[in-house]
């Protein structure tokens, strides 16, 4: 009887002790889910927190770096092998950027950030430049400074992160561009860009030269009412015989003076020359051109251009900032003012030994007149 309460016993205390133990796991299990979740909101939050935090002081510091970067001089960071590291200076500052594609890219890993260009297209005024930068920024693999910075001629003192502030933000394998059409004729320029870079790659937008003239007037007048005639600022004396060299848009013309400067840093490997007249003709054909030289595979194509019979001019079905059918502004294919023929003629005579020079400098005969 006495062994048989026992046993009794002994199976509910088992009983009653597999239970306290199951009850023991279930708390404890659930004890750690609890503080495992506590812990982890708490985590993201302050990870958000500080994130925002973060962003707020770097945009300030990007908007402060704006207007207060010290000016630099050219010194050991103008070195021609400085561009790593010269592109590295604030580089934590510049990875920043608020548009939601960039916060998107981010998020995949990918920091986008400000880096000295690349690419620079450096002439010519009154060529077609802003044509060829409008259609090679159609490639999702270049991006380019929407404006001209005039860093090399105008605000070299500067110093390169103050240039590099004015560069879009790229991520890696996009290619940095940046248009100013007075590098190719100002004569500081090709050292300058040797030394920021000299593996720089140079587009040059070429046109007839008495065409390229006649347009760079017509836009002067179209600002000025009561400017002088073309023939009259064209040439010395109101005479054709002699014509006047240091009139502005007869000067820039004289490709091969100003080419000479740049052949002394840059070899022609590293520059391509962009027919202006074949650009407004077929601008698939020159802009396919451009994408080989920049290693880039052939992405805009014909179906990215119509033309526009009324302006004489190729347009865009859709651009990096629209995506519907337009031309590049009214300020492109004025109609030219009636130049005297005797006029035109005289200035093929002048351009023509300048011309020839340039064709043997660059191995590309343009077929001007």
């Amino acid at each position: 009887m006495y062994v048989s309460i026992w046993c009794h016993n002994l199976n509910l205390s088992s009983r009653s002790l597999a239970i306290a133990l199951v009850v023991c796991v279930t708390l404890v299990y659930f004890s750690y889910s609890f503080n495992a979740c506590l812990f982890a909101s708490i985590s993201r939050s302050l990870q958000q927190s500080n994130l925002r935090n973060l962003l707020t002081l770097q945009r300030r510091n990007v908007s402060k770096d704006a207007d207060t970067a010290p000016e630099a001089t050219t010194s050991t960071a103008m070195m021609p092998n400085s561009t790593a590291s010269v592109a590295s200076i604030g580089n934590g500052i510049a990875s920043v950027d608020g548009a939601p594609k960039y916060q998107m890219l981010r998020q995949q890993g990918l920091r986008p950030s400000r880096h000295l260009p690349d690419t620079l297209i450096i002439g010519v005024k009154k060529s077609g430049t802003r044509a060829l930068l409008e259609f090679i920024r159609l490639h999702p693999d270049v991006r380019a400074a929407g404006s001209e910075v005039h860093f090399f001629d105008r605000h070299y003192q500067r110093g390169l992160r103050w240039y590099r502030h004015h560069m879009p933000y790229t991520i890696e394998g996009q290619i940095t561009m940046e248009k100013t059409p007075s590098y190719f004729v100002t004569k500081e320029v090709p050292q300058r860009v040797y030394h920021m870079n000299p593996a720089t790659k140079l587009l040059i937008v070429v046109r007839d030269p008495v065409t390229r003239a006649i347009s760079d007037y017509t836009q002067a007048a179209s600002k000025k009412a009561d400017m002088k005639r073309f023939e009259q600022l064209a040439f010395v004396n109101g005479s054709y015989s002699v014509v006047d060299t240091n009139w502005g848009p007869v000067k820039i013309g004289v490709y091969a003076r100003y080419l000479e400067h740049w052949i002394l840093y840059f070899p022609l490997s590293q520059l391509l020359f962009i027919s202006g007249e074949r650009l407004i003709m077929d601008p698939a054909y020159e802009i396919g051109r451009v994408q080989d030289f920049l290693g880039l595979k052939r992405v805009v194509t014909e179906k990215h251009f119509y033309f526009n019979a009324t302006k004489g001019f190729p347009c865009l079905f859709k651009s990096e900032a629209r995506s519907t059918p337009h031309c590049l502004g009214k300020t492109k294919g004025r109609n030219h003012p009636h130049i005297d023929a005797n006029a035109i003629e005289r200035l093929r005579e002048f351009y023509r030994p300048f011309n020839n020079k340039f064709y043997q400098l660059t191995g590309i005969n343009f077929a001007w007149p």
